[in-house]
């Protein structure tokens, strides 16, 4: 299984902050069945900025660490990029990780309570250069979390985006995971992710969401599930189907 979104980076953002919570993290991983993690600090968000080399430098680090202990995980390298004015920018300076080789993909976080304006027309951009944007914990924002139909609206221009496991298992609250159901049952999100930071209240819940997954869509939605996280690693074509308008009592059924 492989975790798209993971804050298991020592000492650079919100998540790990030792290499010892580092390996506990790796250990934990493991025990879910996680094969491969995508290492996503935070990049451009408050005080925390992790150049690309850094990044690449910390997971090195780490993975021989892990490597040493006989920990059969696989680091690579990411960023969770905090929308803002300079990215586009800041990609041409290289300055930039994605989540595949090829440099299409692009993890971008917005703010907690809003979607800033000049988003839509950042995204524009991104796409005009061969990049796609992929919006990371979209239920999370408050915006979306009260209109759901905002996410389609990116989603339609070509976005993606993905979704934190505890989300849909109900670890951010009920109405977080009314919102995960409807998105999923909308197609406007594309990957489960665990977006941990420790092994306590924010751990991995990877098998958790899964198996809900599998029990409430079936084995065919989580092998799908699955195969576009793949895909996005690899860089390869990311298949999405048709969207649909999300409606206030769309999953009222779930919890009859």
């Amino acid at each position: 299984m492989i975790d798209l979104h993971c804050h298991i980076l020592p000492g650079v953002d919100d998540g790990a902050q030792t290499f010892e919570d580092s390996i506990q993290m790796a250990k934990l991983a493991v025990e879910e069945g996680i094969t491969h993690i995508l290492a996503t600090p935070h990049h451009q968000k408050r005080s925390w900025i992790n150049a690309k080399a850094d990044v690449i430098m910390k997971v090195s680090e780490l993975q021989s660490k892990l490597d040493a202990r006989n920990i059969d995980l696989t680091i690579f390298p990411g960023q969770e990029v905090s929308l803002y004015g300079e990215l586009i920018k800041d990609i041409d300076k290289d300055e930039i990780l994605f989540t595949d080789e090829s440099q299409t993909y692009v993890m971008i976080e917005f703010p907690t309570v809003s979607i800033p304006t000049y988003a839509e027309r950042l995204f524009y951009e991104l796409q005009l250069n061969g990049k796609t944007p992929v919006i990371v914990h979209p239920e999370r924002n408050h915006q979306i979390l009260e209109h759901p139909n905002r996410l389609k609206d990116f989603i339609d221009k070509g976005a993606l985006a993905q979704l934190t496991a505890a989300s849909y298992t109900g670890g951010f609250g009920k109405k977080t995971q009314k919102v995960s159901r409807q998105l999923i049952e909308a197609n406007l999100v594309h990957f489960i992710s665990s977006d941990a930071h420790n092994t306590g209240n924010r751990a991995f819940h990877m098998n958790e969401a899964y198996d809900l997954l599998t029990k409430e869509y079936g084995r065919s939605m989580s092998n799908a599930f699955h195969q576009t996280t793949k895909d996005l690693i690899n860089g390869d074509p990311v298949i999405t189907l048709e969207t649909y308008q999300v409606k206030k009592t769309f999953s009222t059924k779930w919890f009859k």
